[in-house]
């Protein structure tokens, strides 16, 4: 059959190595599916593909093996999975019954955070879908991950936008013991931020990056979690070109400071992007327009708090293939 690969590409479906068939992609905003959705996805994959189901790196489902001439009907199918997953959440779409409207900007995907894990330090899921509503549907080539705490277990430093939760550690002296728990964990497993001096424990603000394990590690409750914040990481990224891993640009953000960040993305995406491509990867339009441009962009009209700390300048780094001298 005839098809047009762009509309079946924006409608998240593949074109795969298979002239006549095709691949389903199902978005799951924070890794959060309800099970009742389950038996749907499996129905597809047994009705109308393989019988097999993919788990992506972005916590979506792919599932193979379908006809293209199937895809109007199955995409009807998923009208009750984009309304409860999308809509219901204040993503706009028209009509979910004609499936996906955009498939270039990925899966927001999230670690669990703390509805499970005892050290994240919010809850993930519920700003993967305020992200979702702000970004989606969107054609540009954009991937944002989120984790609740700065063991990145989402791997968000491999993304365009990287949100890592983190907590301003409350210290009340009175309830110290001087047993230096928190100060031995931080050296070990941190950044060393904690000192004991003079029978009392003194932080570092700059060297703290809100890990919050001082917290989890004092047995008198010395140290309590206070005030929620985010460090925002930019254009981490894998491919042929330039791999590498994304780098500071806020610390002690606020939540209404990442959603505008990630808003005015796409105004600086659209006023840039070079259109004679057919698509490009956002990192390598910040590559082109340089770093002041992008911040000068991204964070138009955004208040940002006292204590928010802002990149001057980013050395992105990485590494080139075609410099990679030390193979022979």
């Amino acid at each position: 059959m005839s098809i047009h690969t762009k509309k079946v590409m924006k409608n998240a479906w593949r074109i795969t190595k298979h002239r006549d068939l095709t691949c389903l992609r199902i978005r799951v905003p924070g890794g959060h599916l309800p099970v009742k959705f389950l038996p749907l996805v499996q129905e597809i994959a047994e009705r109308y593909g393989n019988g097999t189901v993919h788990l992506t790196t972005r916590q979506g489902f792919e599932v193979p093996g379908i006809s293209f001439a199937k895809m109007a009907e199955i995409n009807h199918l998923l009208a009750p999975l984009l309304q409860e997953l999308e809509i219901n959440r204040g993503v706009s779409i028209d009509d979910p019954t004609k499936g996906y409207p955009a498939a270039g900007t990925r899966n927001v995907s999230a670690c669990i955070g703390n509805r499970v894990c005892p050290n994240a330090v919010f809850d993930t899921t519920t700003l993967a879908w305020d992200v979702e509503k702000i970004i989606y549907p969107n054609d540009p080539h954009v991937k944002v991950a989120i984790t609740g705490c700065p063991n990145d277990c989402i791997k968000a430093h491999m993304q365009d936008i990287g949100i890592i939760g983190q907590v301003e550690p409350l210290y009340e002296s009175s309830r110290c013991i001087g047993c230096q728990a928190c100060v031995k964990n931080c050296h070990k497993v941190s950044t060393g931020a904690l000192t004991f001096e003079n029978h009392r424990v003194k932080r570092d603000p700059k060297r703290c990056i809100g890990c919050g394990e001082c917290v989890l590690k004092c047995p008198t409750a010395a140290w309590t979690r206070g005030d929620q914040y985010f460090r925002v990481i930019i254009m981490g990224r894998t491919g042929k070109k330039n791999p590498r891993i994304a780098r500071s640009f806020l610390e002690w953000a606020d939540r209404a400071t990442v959603l505008k960040v990630c808003s005015n993305l796409y105004t600086y995406i659209d006023k840039y992007i070079d259109r004679s491509l057919p698509k490009e990867h956002v990192g390598y339009i910040v590559d082109r327009t340089g770093f002041s441009i992008f911040k000068e962009e991204v964070l138009r009209d955004v208040t940002l708090l006292p204590k928010t700390r802002v990149a001057h300048f980013i050395d992105f780094g990485g590494y080139m293939y075609d410099r990679n001298i030390h193979l022979e």
